[in-house]
């Protein structure tokens, strides 16, 4: 099992300078981006809860109170343009999302083949009354 854990050397010398400087908090010193980066990576790749974060990447909970802060300040927005400009310095290669892409209408996949179905007006004439009228004559009450 050959699974690659983190960022290299080289990523991180790209992703580093675009990540806000933390300070110490109540006399604690700051812990290292690089460090909370990868434990916040490791969260999206495996899509686990916080509480389940290996120890090795931190106190769950100090990575995800920089995650929020980070998002908060819009450092994740900053850090994705960047990285898409770099990753992509030409505007000929475009990205798309599922929310353009159509399935062929045999992807439905529709138990039992397609109903067809009779407008409302035809069923109307075909069926029969299926309540009683309300209004009703006062010799007949």
């Amino acid at each position: 099992m050959n699974e690659r854990v983190g960022v290299t050397d080289a990523e991180w010398a790209v992703i580093s300078p675009l990540l806000p400087a933390e300070r110490g908090r109540w006399s604690r010193p700051a812990q290292d981006n690089r460090r909370y980066f990868e434990g916040m990576l490791w969260i999206a790749r495996s899509g686990s809860q916080w509480r389940l974060l290996p120890a090795e990447y931190g106190k769950w909970n100090s990575v995800y109170r920089r995650f929020r802060r980070w998002c908060e300040t819009g450092v994740w927005d900053a850090l994705l343009e960047t990285l898409a400009e770099f990753a992509v310095p030409d505007n000929d290669a475009h990205m798309i999302d599922s929310t353009v892409v159509r399935a062929h209408q045999c992807a439905a996949g529709i138990k039992g083949g397609i109903k067809i179905r009779r407008p409302l007006a035809v069923l109307a004439g075909d069926s029969r009354p299926r309540s009683m009228p309300v209004a009703m004559d006062k010799a007949d009450r």
